[in-house]
């Protein structure tokens, strides 16, 4: 068994003394995963750095086996991304969520092209605005997408301002009444009005986390979400306050 593709780099631990079992995710395969023989090396160990772009070659005696990868480095991004604080936990956090999230060798060729193009964005202006959006996206590819269009209670499409916690819904200022307290609050930059302030992006991830954790990460066995997101949100949220 073998395939050739493009692919980002989202984890590495060591396997053995001189191995390393590395995951991959591309258009065509999903996440993957597979040895690389010499991946603790010092030639290695540069190459293999999470959000890494790299054409990977995977080669198995069967289809359900772990296999072998060969690599060859396209381009990297950690080193790149060093001196921002922000673009570093953005790369940390795409990549370890969608190790927490995606189905094994299920392929998701939209999602991917979507973290590719924030990956190659990162640290860009309004970059964590596309960081929120990426993150509603990646509901949305799972099967726990928010419906924002419209007040779940009475249809409206006027003062949408929070969002059901069990459905996912929009619900109207009126219509929300004494029940305002149990909902969440939908930031206006969601809606398209207004330009995303930092404190809306953060309410905005405060959103999505709520269902990635409520929602995405029970239907997984209700892991924890993955301590690199929680780093970036509280980066977002200082910087917010400052």
């Amino acid at each position: 068994m073998e395939w050739r593709d493009e692919g980002v780099l989202l984890a590495v631990r060591p396997h053995g003394e001189h191995a390393a079992i590395i995951e991959v995710f591309t258009a065509a395969q999903g996440r993957h995963a597979g040895v690389v023989r010499g991946g603790a090396s010092r030639k290695m160990t540069p190459v293999l750095q999470p959000g890494a772009q790299l054409d990977v070659t995977w080669r198995a005696r069967l289809q359900d086996h772990l296999g072998a990868f060969t690599v060859e480095p396209l381009r990297g991004r950690a080193a790149g991304a060093l001196s921002d604080r922000l673009a570093l936990a953005g790369l940390a956090s795409i990549c370890a969520l969608l190790s927490f999230t995606l189905p094994e060798r299920e392929p998701h060729p939209a999602l991917y092209a979507r973290s590719v193009a924030l990956l190659d964005g990162l640290g860009a202006e309004n970059w964590a605005r596309a960081y929120l959006d990426w993150e509603l996206g990646l509901l949305e590819e799972m099967g726990f997408a928010l419906d924002l269009r419209s007040c779940a209670v009475t249809g409206s499409y006027e003062d949408l301002a929070y969002v059901s916690p069990r459905t996912g819904r929009a619900v109207s200022r009126g219509a929300a009444g004494e029940w305002a307290d149990r909902l969440l609050p939908l930031p206006i930059c969601l809606l398209g009005q207004g330009p995303a302030e930092p404190g809306d992006i953060a309410d905005g991830l405060n959103l999505s986390g709520y269902f990635l954790a409520h929602h995405l990460a029970l239907s997984l066995g209700e892991k924890p979400l993955p301590a690199a997101r929680q780093r970036l949100i509280d980066l977002i949220a200082r910087q917010s306050a400052g």
